[in-house]
Order: C-alpha cells, then structure tokens, then sequence
C-alpha cells in the first residue's frame, strides 16, 4: 500500500457494498480469500459482523459507491498510479458536489472528474492489481506453508495437537474451494518454506482441487485434503538420505525408504487420524496394476482420494525432485505421465488431472504463436486451454510486464512448449524460470490479470 494512501476505520455496522476494507491478521482468520478487498455483497457485510469485529480498516479511495463511481474509480486509478488523488480529486467520507465552492474551483473539480483516465493509468492500476494478487496469494501459501511445518515438527511428541493443526489448516483449504467461483492455479514467484512442507503442501493443494472437479462431499475432501498434507509423514522417522528414492540404491536401501509408509500408517494412529486420511497414508504409493508398495494393491483396492494423491504426489516429485538437476518442466512432466502412466494410475484421474492442469500448467515455458517468448503463471482450473502467461516483450522492463489471458486475446496461442535452458539468455532472465514449482489457488475473478 502506497504511503500517501489515506486509511481509516469505519464501525462494521456502517460498512456498504463498494468499501474497499483490509482485515488484520493472517488468511486464517477469517474465511475470505483475501484480507483487502471490495465488499461486492450483503452476504459479506453479514460475514463480517459475525466475526465479532467492532471496526476494520478501509481506504475511501479505492472504494466505489453506485452513485458516484467516477469519482471514487479516477481516485483509485491515480493512486495506482503512484499520483496524490488530492490533487486533481477531493475524495471523502461522504463524497458529494461542492456546492459552496468557488466557480473555477468547481470547474476544476468537474473536469477532473469527467478526465477519463489514459493508457498509462489503466496500465498502472493494471499492473498494481497484479502485484496486489500475486502478493496476497504468496502470504497465503506462506501462512499454511509454515502452518504445515508446525504439524510436521510437533508429530512426534504431540501427535494429537498435530492433528487439530492438520486439521485446522485442511478445513480452511476446503472452505476456500467448496462453493467458490472458478479458481485460478497460481505459480508463485518464490518457493515458501522447507521443501518437506512445500511438497506435502503442492499435493494437498492440487489433490483438493481435483477432489473439487469430482464433486467430492465436504467430508470427503476433508480426508482427502487431511491425507494428502500428510502422506509422507513416516519419512520423518528416516534418516535424512533416504527420505527420497534414488537410482543408485540398493535393494536393502530401497526397503528402507518403502517403509516410510509403514511408519507413517504407525503415526497415523498415534495422531487417531480418520479412516479416510489414514488410507491415503497407506495407499499413496500403491498403483491400479498392483506395481506399487507396499501392498501392490490393484484400483478395486484403492481409495479414489488415494489415487488421487499417488498421481499427485508423481507430478510434484517429477517438478521438484529432491535434486533440482533432474527436474523436469510442468509440460513434460504432464506429456510423461500421459505417456506412462496410464497403467499406474487410474485413467479417468490422470484424465481429469490433465483437464484441470493444461497441456502446459503454470510453470512452463512456452513460445507463443507470435513467436514470443512466455512463461506461464497461472491456469484457469475450469477452462486451461487458454491459460495466462507472462511475456517476453522487448523494451517492456519485467516489473512492468502485464499477465495476457490468452483465452480473451484474438488469434493468440501457444506454438510450443521449451526447457528453459533452451531460451535466449535475455529471454531467460527475463522470464527467470522458478527452480522448484510451487502452487497456491485464487478465485479467477480477482486475480489481478489482464483479461
């Protein structure tokens, strides 16, 4: 927020439809997928009194009211814009005509108001708004990054508290997701926390929102959900060199790993976890052919939220392996399940997963129709055929690129998808490639792209 941005307080009996209000604390704290935004509904407002606050923040320029939104819209533009709204607009609490004013005072005013904002305000407002969601979207994954690192570290000697935290940090994912608008699949620009509570994260992340596109119950995502952040919680009790498969293993070495399982199935218990996330723990390696461990079970004997999770668990580990060289990009890692997988994993969710993910899921990096050079950032769970990217634009700086939503320009598509190391070096810098692929999840309608 810029500092010549004017905050207040308003009493939440007061609070209308187009206040633009920010809620202290974490995204836990409350159930709206953001702390800053613009109240569009009563059934905010009745949200927000039941949470017992007495006043909140809000920021009268970047709000709008039904009867004066050129004012309050030209407000926000210019302080996008990094410009004082003082300046040109007199924005207040109640905003109305200066009737007692000087005439030229008053004509200065009106024509202000009537300036509509040029290319460059929208650009800015544009490019502000995509910053805002991409930040809010990087604290919310940190919040639950570091939350899942608390249930992980205190397993061992509080095995039931870990769970209520598991479960906490579950339930406010599914609450997130069930009965949302169309969620975007959002690349983050940096990897947030340890590499244990960012994959266990990943999984939970994508395995619910393929639950989602199943339809699954609100019980049943929320064994899932449970399942999936802790499925690989027996490693914990490994030594550290084999907590990840390697080529070079023995075959006692392999054993060895493959018990991970077992010892998570034992903390399982000791958590009392539920049926449903204690299956997921026990089933998330075994495969529908009865080639997985360690009960090489075939699919009649699986759980659908432990396929679910065996597949997703495979693609993050193909993305970020435990050694960054042999990474694989999200678009070959997609091509590669596809191509052989279909006898591991049960061929309606891989068929799902790559419905909702994309031929190229966020994180690949693409040459576009154009012939220009794109990574993309974000994919629309719903519809990812189009999905937005960020390109390469010659004389454009980076921090001032604009995301494209290729599902709403004309005759713009992707051509083809690259390696990294297979981009011109300025290209490559420019776009910088994220080593190790995280996700997190917004709701498409803020997500702060250019449509």
């Amino acid at each position: 927020m810029k500092s010549d941005t004017v905050i207040e307080t308003i009493e939440v009996a007061a609070l209308t439809i187009g206040m633009q209000i920010h809620l202290d604390g974490g995204w836990m704290s409350h159930p709206f997928p953001r702390s800053s935004f613009k109240i569009s509904s009563l059934e905010q407002i009745a949200t927000l009194r039941s949470l017992g606050l007495q006043r909140v923040r809000w920021t009268p320029q970047d709000s709008d009211f039904s009867h004066s939104t050129t004012r309050w819209d030209t407000a926000s533009l210019l302080v996008a814009a990094g410009a004082d709204p003082t300046a040109q607009l007199a924005v207040s609490d109640t905003p109305n005509t200066p009737t007692d004013a000087a005439p030229d005072t008053v004509a200065e005013t009106a024509s202000a108001e009537d300036a509509a904002p040029t290319a460059q305000d929208l650009h800015r407002a544009a490019l502000a708004a995509q910053r805002a969601a991409l930040a809010a979207c990087e604290r919310r994954f940190a919040d639950a990054a570091r939350a899942a690192k608390q249930v992980f570290d205190g397993a061992a000697a509080q095995p039931i508290a870990a769970r209520h935290g598991a479960q906490a940090l579950t339930q406010q994912l599914v609450d997130q997701m069930i009965g949302s608008q169309e969620l975007c699949i959002r690349l983050l620009s940096e990897g947030a926390g340890d590499k244990a509570s960012a994959h266990a994260l990943n999984v939970s992340v994508i395995s619910l929102l393929m639950g989602r596109t199943f339809n699954l119950s609100e019980a049943e995502m929320l064994d899932l959900g449970l399942g999936a952040l802790l499925h690989d919680i027996g490693k914990a009790e490994l030594p550290e060199r084999f907590r990840h498969r390697e080529e070079h293993f023995s075959a006692a070495e392999h054993k060895l790993y493959e018990t991970h399982v077992a010892l998570g199935i034992a903390q399982a218990r000791r958590m009392e976890l539920a049926p449903g996330a204690s299956l997921v723990i026990a089933q998330h390696h075994e495969h529908i052919d009865g080639s997985g461990f360690p009960l090489k079970l075939q699919s009649d004997r699986t759980t659908v939220p432990s396929r679910i999770v065996s597949l997703v668990d495979r693609y993050d580990k193909l993305c970020n392996p435990a050694n960054p060289g042999k990474a694989v990009t999200p678009h070959e890692a997609v091509a590669l399940m596809f191509a052989q997988g279909k006898n591991k994993y049960d061929p309606a969710i891989l068929g799902a997963f790559i419905k909702m993910m994309g031929v190229y899921p966020a994180g690949s990096v693409v040459q576009l129709t154009d012939d220009r050079y794109a990574l993309v950032v974000g994919v629309n769970s719903s519809r990812p055929l189009k999905p937005k990217v960020l390109v390469h634009e010659a004389g454009v700086p980076r921090d001032e690129a604009l995301v494209l939503d290729l599902e709403t320009v004309s005759g713009l598509g992707i051509r083809r998808s690259l390696k990294p190391t297979a981009l011109p070096a300025r290209t490559l810098d420019y776009l910088s490639p994220r080593p190790r692929v995280s996700y997190f999840f917004e709701p498409t309608q803020d997500s702060g792209m250019l449509m």
